[in-house]
């Protein structure tokens, strides 16, 4: 075994082994699958040990893996964390911005205030993950999250910003379907086409006698659905607005709405957050608040 180990060759062994994949690993850390296997054989040759089992699905850590994983994370993810927090070395925001948030977010909103803000920040390049679960952000690396809030947001290591301070849930529907089908006398009216989210329904009854036309885990595709003609959407407010704004999408039964939390901005407190996490911050809450969402809508 080497006296000194690779400290970048354990890095991509941490990455590896946190997300059990080559490719995963090769996506974060801005490379090839191929680089990344080579980087953990050599790793391997330098410990003179194998740290990975590998198979064509799946890859797991060998019981060397595990002891090293458990000693050398920790230090690896600390190391990391330095060197978010070091000042850019110029005035202008810069470096890669690692932001996690829903995939309906990240869908149908986040796509075109990213290219807003890159073209205003031209030095800081974005990496995002769509996803339902909630990231450590301080663990795994990401500067930035966005995700629902129910207020109960109590981790000291966290800085939260609230976006929107009541997200609404409203009905929607095409035009087309409007013009066929005529707008509901009321929600759930069984003469109508309803699409409706899985954890919506555990929060709205609707009538036993309707069963919805569509069901999804994600509202995107409920959006997508709805401006296609396919029925009546209970989707967020800021999900329905650029479509709004188009007139794909016109709301019916204006006098129902409920409040499902509110969305908030989360990032690694720190005595002095990086320049490009304050920009897309305060761009962020410039944005909401011009769009007039950013009180709920």
């Amino acid at each position: 075994m080497s006296a000194t180990i690779d400290l970048d060759l354990l890095s991509v062994f941490v990455e590896v082994a946190s997300q059990a994949s080559f490719s995963k690993a090769a996506r974060t850390l801005g490379t090839t699958t191929a680089t990344v296997s080579r980087n953990i054989g050599k790793l391997e040759e330098e410990v003179g040990s194998e740290l990975l089992h590998r198979s064509t699905r799946q890859v797991s850590l060998s019981t060397a893996g595990a002891a090293l994983f458990e000693r050398a994370a920790p230090h690896v993810r600390a190391l990391r964390s330095a060197a978010r927090e070091l000042p850019e070395q110029h005035e202008e925001p810069a470096g890669l911005l690692k932001i996690a948030t829903l995939s309906d977010l990240g869908i149908t909103l986040l796509g075109e205030l990213i290219a807003r803000f890159t073209l205003r920040y031209p030095k800081v390049r974005v990496q995002v993950e769509l996803s339902s679960r909630r990231v450590d952000l301080v663990a795994e690396g990401f500067d930035l999250a966005l995700r629902g809030s129910s207020g109960n947001e109590r981790d000291s290591s966290l800085t939260v910003r609230r976006l929107i301070k009541h997200a609404r849930i409203n009905v929607y529907a095409s035009p087309s379907y409007v013009a066929r089908r005529g707008s509901p006398r009321a929600l759930g009216s069984p003469e109508h086409d309803w699409l409706v989210s899985d954890p919506l329904l555990r929060v709205v009854a609707l009538p036993k006698n309707v069963q919805p036309r569509l069901r999804a885990n994600e509202f995107s595709l409920l959006r997508e659905a709805a401006r296609a003609g396919a029925g009546l959407a209970l989707m967020p407010a800021l999900m329905a607005e650029p479509l709004l704004q188009t007139g794909e999408l016109v709301r019916v039964l204006p006098q129902w709405t409920i409040s499902v939390g509110s969305l908030i901005l989360l990032y690694p407190s720190s005595r002095r957050p990086p320049r490009k996490v304050t920009a897309f911050r305060d761009f962020l809450v410039a944005a909401f608040e011009s769009s007039g969402l950013s009180a709920g809508a």
